[in-house]
């Protein structure tokens, strides 16, 4: 007989779709508390350029996985998946419901499907030796390295194709087969929340607006003030585009355009991912919620 696995519920879908404030009003009702599933929440700092959920947003529910290191510190998902079980498991033995909450997807494949990251130390020097080299030179490494890997990373998304050659080198196997896979630790309940396109746009050029009118353009001179130039933060959609404004590459009004255009792109990459998940119940609009 097969043991009864902990229940978890999680709440997923692309940026400005309504997940904080779902969660929030799910673990009201059930008695939750919440653990964050988003790669620039965990960094101290980055507050308005990541739209990070205010107290006064909480409502005084219990959110985990949100500053919890400085922006200097390369937090892999490895790491994310260990302290995050730490806390589903602290919920679920006090009684509570574990509400898992984002929208990094590959955070949500390694902690709660069946993907298991192979564990290697990380080669800080083939890192740094890769990082000068552009993007386009690192796909042409990770296509001959294995071409199933590189067409499972975005344009431009340096960071996953270092990762990616590092797992192979060190691994000598192809990622299918360094990856490898897991028993499912918890039964979890999958909620996903999108709104139409035109909508979902809308509401992500109005989120753009309001990080200006509440001070993305001060936050990201004190990040770069406290911080300097690292990767953490120029490469983060929210500042790099700000960034640009600040060097005088272009003007704020297209900065701004250019923020909205990275946002929504993001989003669609979001929504590719998460639709690869068949348990997703997508039928979970943020405004038919209560009906």
């Amino acid at each position: 007989m097969k043991t009864q696995k902990n229940k978890v519920i999680a709440v997923v879908g692309p940026t400005a779709s309504g997940k904080t404030s779902y969660a929030v009003e799910m673990a009201l009702k059930l008695n939750g508390e919440i653990v964050s599933a988003d790669s620039r929440l965990v960094y101290k700092g980055l507050n308005i350029g990541t739209a990070k959920p205010a107290y006064s947003e909480r409502c005084g529910i219990p959110h985990y996985m949100i500053d919890i290191v400085e922006p200097e510190i390369d937090y892999s998902a490895g790491l994310y998946v260990k302290e995050a079980k730490k806390h589903i498991n602290d919920i679920l033995s006090r009684g509570k419901t574990p509400i898992i909450a984002g929208g990094t997807g590959l955070y949500f494949k390694i902690l709660l499907e069946n993907y298991s990251l192979p564990e290697i130390e990380p080669d800080y020097a083939l890192r740094e030796k890769l990082a000068l080299l552009d993007f386009s030179q690192l796909y042409k490494i990770l296509c001959d390295l294995d071409e199933d890997a590189a067409n499972l990373v975005n344009e431009n998304d340096k960071r996953r194709a270092i990762r990616f050659i590092e797992v192979i080198k060190k691994t000598n196997m192809r990622l299918s087969k360094a990856r490898g896979f897991k028993e499912p630790e918890y039964s979890v309940e999958w909620i996903g929340l999108n709104y139409p396109r035109e909508q979902l746009y809308e509401r992500i050029n109005r989120r753009v607006d309001l990080m200006i009118d509440q001070g993305l353009i001060e936050e990201t001179q004190c990040l770069l003030k406290k911080h300097g130039r690292i990767p953490n933060i120029t490469d983060t959609i929210g500042y790099k585009e700000i960034i640009s404004y600040l060097d005088g590459l272009v003007s704020l009004d297209e900065a701004i355009e250019k923020l909205k255009q990275n946002t929504r792109n993001y989003a669609k990459r979001q929504l590719t991912w998460f639709r690869r998940n068949r348990d997703i119940k997508w039928n979970c609009y943020p405004e038919k919620k209560k009906k």
